[in-house]
């Protein structure tokens, strides 16, 4: 049950950062070129881990996707 709530609830940007272990600009940056799912709330970004682990499952966080863009852009 307490991974469901986790699942559930808002996560700052320093919390995407540790779950996935990246760095903020990588965060960023997916945010901005690839749809990562989140959610600007003021100024402070947000995220749902659920959206994320589909995102990543999806694909949405892999290095071949960033060589199809490289040789989209060429």
């Amino acid at each position: 049950m307490s991974e469901t709530l986790y699942n559930d609830r808002w996560i700052s940007l320093q919390d995407v950062c540790d779950y996935l272990g990246v760095k903020r600009h990588t965060v960023m940056r997916w945010i901005d070129q690839r749809g990562m799912p989140a959610s600007k709330v003021g100024k402070l970004w947000r995220f749902k881990t659920a959206d994320i682990d589909e995102w990543i499952k999806k694909g949405g966080a892999s290095d071949e996707q960033e060589v199809i863009n490289e040789n989209v852009q060429v």
